[in-house]
């Protein structure tokens, strides 16, 4: 239908409600991305405590994420389902960690098809619910308003204030499964399982610097958080912030360095890491508003390399910077503004260099002329070529006790040990995960015959029994099996010092 308004002739575009709601199913939310979104509501609503609940038994699995802040009335309920509630060029607070007015109805409805909220604020409870079926068959923009919620599923948990996002008829969550109840339970749990270490992630700073913190918890267990940068670890490191103010605001740079896989647990290292390991996980943290919005990666400015896993550079924008970062309705991504590309490239170049340091200390050792090295590193024509030492102790006591026929055999063997190692499938394991390769547990007799090798010839350099020790102790193999090859050394070297 057209109207006539002076010399401009309009017409009605207004969009029909079945289809544009269906089209805010598919902005590209994941289960972990969708329950993040909600999460920010009951963050800017003053929440301090969360808990997403999980009921998938039966024939109509529901997900509800209830939170005690500061709740609604009945008018800001409506205004809230509202799509588009909010002007994403309007200012907000600087706490205020939504964008479009979208982040509830897109997040809920790329999950489900049923979206309820219960609100309690001054004494009154209040519940609306988007039904897509209904809005599917009747074209309008309608939901249904509750003044009676008792019989709703968790309402009764809401304290004196605080708001219940219930998620029915879960059909993008449950996988396509129909007509098995189990198997469907299974997969919907398994979701949410899988959703929790993102969670951590995303709001750990909430977790971690707020005073009080943030609780949040899955189905009633309280939830730690997941602080990428290692800062609870003593040997992490940490460089000084940096700030760079732009026209809209100012952005904060901090790098951090990971401690060495074996100065911490193998558990606390792989929680670091996560499924896809450090290798993925390292580069660029973008924060807006202390909320995690890109985890580990180089936004193009450098390769994942092995070497620089352990890097991780903090970035800290605030909200009025979203059109220059193009912060998508997610909050999931988010593009280098063209004026803090060549900040952050410079930063890469120098913390990457603290992460290889962290790595070739400990490579070092294997190198260093005063602690005995069993195996040589060579430079030789551009390349770096590693081989045993025919001239360590413990090999050459050995070929000093053997025919010179077989001293030129062994002589052979070792040679042979050097040209065959197998660097290709070195390489490839380090790329993939250095962390996994090791050694092989030292036998006993094998670490005896070390030692006796090589500690008269450090009492020869003139050092005394204590420094003979620390210097042992720092070889391979008895740095990594200190426990099971000190009572040894020490009996070796106090034979020895009795002889001096």
């Amino acid at each position: 239908m057209s109207a006539t308004s002076g010399n401009r002739t309009v017409a009605d575009a207004t969009p029909y409600a079945a289809s544009l709601i269906q089209s805010l199913r598919d902005i590209g939310y994941s289960c972990e991305t969708a329950l993040a979104d909600i999460i920010d509501n009951s963050i800017t609503a003053g929440a301090r405590k969360i808990a997403i609940l999980c009921d998938a038994n039966g024939a109509d699995p529901a997900i509800g994420i209830l939170d005690d802040g500061q709740g609604m009335d009945l008018g800001e309920l409506v205004e809230a389902m509202r799509p588009g509630s909010r002007n994403p060029l309007d200012v907000r607070d600087s706490g205020d960690l939504g964008r479009f007015g979208l982040g509830l109805k897109s997040a809920s409805f790329s999950q489900c098809k049923k979206l309820t909220v219960v609100s309690r604020k001054n004494g009154q409870t209040v519940g609306a619910t988007w039904d897509l079926d209904e809005v599917g068959r009747s074209n309008r923009w309608e939901i249904e308003t509750h003044h009676d919620v008792a019989n709703l599923l968790w309402a009764d948990r809401l304290e004196n204030t605080g708001t219940l996002v219930i998620w029915r008829s879960l059909d993008r969550l449950s996988g396509g499964i129909e007509n098995d109840d189990r198997r469907r339970s299974e997969h919907v749990n398994r979701m949410i399982a899988e959703a929790e270490r993102h969670i951590r992630l995303v709001f750990h700073r909430f977790m971690e610097d707020d005073r009080p913190p943030l609780r949040l918890s899955l189905n009633g267990r309280e939830l730690e958080p997941l602080d990428p940068f290692g800062r609870a670890f003593p040997s992490h490191q940490c460089e000084p912030r940096d700030e760079l103010k732009l026209g809209r605001g100012t952005v904060i740079f901090q790098s951090f360095t990971l401690p060495h896989h074996k100065s911490i647990s193998k558990a606390d290292w792989e929680d670091l890491g996560g499924p896809d390991g450090h290798l993925k996980s390292q580069g660029f943290y973008v924060y807006r508003g202390r909320r995690l919005i890109i985890a580990g990666s180089w936004l193009g400015l450098a390769r994942q390399t092995e070497l620089t896993k352990l890097c991780r550079i903090r970035v800290d924008i605030p909200n009025t910077m979203d059109a220059d970062w193009k912060i998508d309705v997610k909050k999931a991504s988010a593009q280098l503004p063209p004026a803090v590309r060549e900040r952050m490239r410079l930063l890469v170049e120098r913390l990457s260099l603290t992460s290889r340091r962290t790595y070739q200390r400990r490579g070092q050792r294997l190198v260093d002329e005063t602690s005995m090295p069993l195996w040589q590193r060579v430079q030789k024509d551009g390349t770096i070529i590693y081989r045993p030492d025919p001239a360590h102790p413990l090999l050459s006591d050995f070929s000093a006790n053997l025919a010179p026929q077989q001293q030129a055999e062994f002589a052979n063997l070792i040679g042979l040990l050097g040209s065959t190692m197998p660097v290709a499938a070195l390489h490839a394991d380090f790329s993939g995960s250095a962390e996994k390769v090791t050694t092989e547990g030292v036998d006993t007799e094998a670490a005896r015959q070390m030692a006796a090798a090589i500690i008269p010839r450090l009492f020869e350099q003139g050092h005394d029994a204590a420094r003979v020790e620390t210097l042992v102790r720092q070889i391979d193999p008895f740095r990594d099996n200190w426990s099971e090859t000190s009572s040894l050394v020490a009996n070796i070297i106090k034979e020895h010092a009795g002889n001096e």
